[in-house]
C-alpha cells in the first residue's frame, strides 16, 4: 500500500506551502506519540478529563418494540458531549509537546469546535474556530459554549456557509500561520497523515465497546455494529477493532437529505464518484466536470460532500456496508430514543439509531450495537423549528 493511502484513496493533494507542517506533524507522530510521556499524559487526560471508558447501554424498551437487541456505545456521556474530545485532546497534547501555542479548527455541528476549545483551555493554548455562517445560526448553543471558554470564532460567509467552506478557510489560515499553529483536523479525512492520526485517537471507541459487549454477553460479539458517517471519525473509531471479526456485520449510515427526488444529500459513498477534495482522493458529491455539489442534512455534522478515505476503501473492499437515512427517519429515531429510553441523541447519531428502526424486520432477534456519537442538547433549536 502506498504511503498515506487506503487502497486507491487518500494521499497528499495540497499546496507546497502546506508540506512543511505536514512533514513536521508526521515526524511528531513517529517520535512523540509513542513516547512514555505522551502515552501516560494522554491516558490520564482521557480518564480524568473525559471520563473514559464511556459505558455501553442496553435499550430494553426499544429492543422490545423493534424485536431486536439494541445497545448503545455512549460517546454522548464524554465531557463536552461527543466523541470529538478523544481526538482533540490527543492532537492538542501532541501540538503542545511540539511547541505550538494555537489550536486551529473547523467545525460543522460545533462539537469539534467545543472539544478543541476545551483542549486548548486545558493545555493553556489559544483556540481559533472556523465555522460556516449557516452552522453558526443553527448551532448557537455550541457557539456560545466556545465563546464562553475563550475561543475566537471566525464566521465563514463563502460557498454554502457550512463545513466544506469552513475547512477551506481554516486551511488558508494554516498556510499563513504554520510556525505557531497546529490545525486540529476534526475528522478522519484530509491529507495524510490526518486520517491515520484521527483514527488512532478515535479507535478507543471500538476498543472499549468490543470488550464491554463481550463482558455483558458471555463472550459473544454483536451481530451488527452501526455508526453514522459524515467525514467519518466516530464511525472509523467504532469500526476499527471489529473489522477483523468476520462474523460482525458493519454498517455506516450516511445522510440522504430530505429523501425527495432530486434533493441535495450528504451521501458520497452511496451516490458519489472518485475525486480530490481537501487534500485527499475519496468519494465526492460532484458534477461530471469535477465541481463540488451542494450537500444537505438536518444534522449539521453530516453536511459534507466528501468522506474519509479509509471509508471509501472499506466500501471498495466490501468489508463495510454503507447505506442512507433521510431527515424524517432520523427525526423519528430522535423522538423514539428520547421517549422510550430517556436518552436524547444528537441528530447525527439519530441516523445510526434510525438504521435499526427502519431495518427491524431484517434485524429480528439480532444484537445491534450503535455508536451514539453525541448528545442532542445542541439540536433542540433545530427541533423546535421543525417540529
Amino acid at each position: 500500500m502506498k504511503k498515506g493511502y487506503f487502497g486507491d484513496f487518500g494521499g497528499q493533494f495540497i499546496p507546497e506551502l502546506l508540506m512543511p507542517p505536514l512533514i513536521e506533524l508526521e515526524q511528531a507522530m513517529e517520535t512523540i506519540l509513542p513516547s512514555e510521556e505522551f502515552q501516560t499524559r494522554f491516558a490520564h487526560m482521557l480518564e480524568e478529563n473525559v471520563g473514559r471508558p464511556s459505558t455501553i447501554t442496553h435499550c430494553p424498551n426499544l429492543s422490545k418494540d423493534l424485536g431486536l437487541d439494541l445497545w448503545l456505545k455512549r460517546e454522548d456521556l464524554n465531557h463536552s458531549g461527543a466523541h470529538k474530545i478523544n481526538n482533540c485532546l490527543g492532537q492538542g497534547l501532541l501540538a503542545k509537546m511540539m511547541g505550538k501555542e494555537v489550536l486551529l479548527a473547523e467545525t460543522g455541528a460545533g462539537m469539534h469546535g467545543v472539544a478543541t476549545t476545551v483542549a486548548a483551555a486545558m493545555l493553556d493554548m489559544k483556540a481559533v474556530i472556523y465555522m460556516g455562517a449557516t452552522d453558526i445560526v443553527r448551532q448557537a448553543p455550541n457557539v456560545n459554549r466556545m465563546r464562553l471558554m475563550g475561543a475566537e470564532i471566525v464566521s465563514v460567509e463563502s460557498g454554502t456557509k457550512t463545513l466544506k467552506d469552513a475547512i477551506n478557510e481554516a486551511l488558508r489560515r494554516w498556510i499563513a500561520d504554520q510556525e505557531n499553529t497546529h490545525y486540529c483536523f476534526g475528522t478522519a479525512a484530509g491529507p495524510h497523515p490526518f486520517p491515520t492520526l484521527v483514527r488512532g485517537f478515535q479507535q478507543v471507541i471500538s476498543k472499549e465497546a468490543r470488550r464491554q459487549f463481550m463482558d455483558r454477553n458471555d463472550g459473544s460479539l454483536p451481530d451488527v455494529v452501526v455508526a453514522c458517517v459524515g467525514g467519518g471519525s466516530n464511525a472509523i473509531g467504532m469500526f476499527h477493532h471489529f473489522i477483523p471479526d468476520e462474523s460482525v456485520r458493519i454498517v455506516g449510515v450516511e445522510a440522504a437529505g430530505t429523501g425527495e427526488p432530486g434533493c441535495c444529500d450528504s451521501a458520497p459513498l452511496d451516490h458519489g464518484t472518485n475525486g480530490v477534495l481537501h487534500g485527499m482522493v475519496t468519494k465526492l458529491l460532484q458534477t461530471d466536470e469535477g465541481q463540488i455539489l451542494p450537500s444537505h442534512s438536518v444534522a449539521p455534522g453530516l453536511d459534507y460532500p466528501g468522506v474519509g478515505p479509509e471509508h471509501a476503501h472499506l466500501q471498495a473492499t466490501g468489508r463495510v456496508k454503507y447505506t442512507t437515512i433521510n431527515d424524517g427517519q432520523a427525526l423519528n429515531a430522535f423522538k423514539a430514543l428520547s421517549r422510550r429510553e430517556g436518552i436524547i441523541p444528537a441528530l447525527e447519531s439519530s441516523h445510526a439509531v434510525a438504521y435499526a428502526i427502519e431495518n427491524k424486520a431484517e434485524l429480528q432477534g439480532r444484537s445491534v450495537l450503535v455508536c451514539l456519537s453525541g448528545r442532542g442538547d445542541k439540536d433542540l433549536g433545530i427541533l423546535d423549528q421543525i417540529l
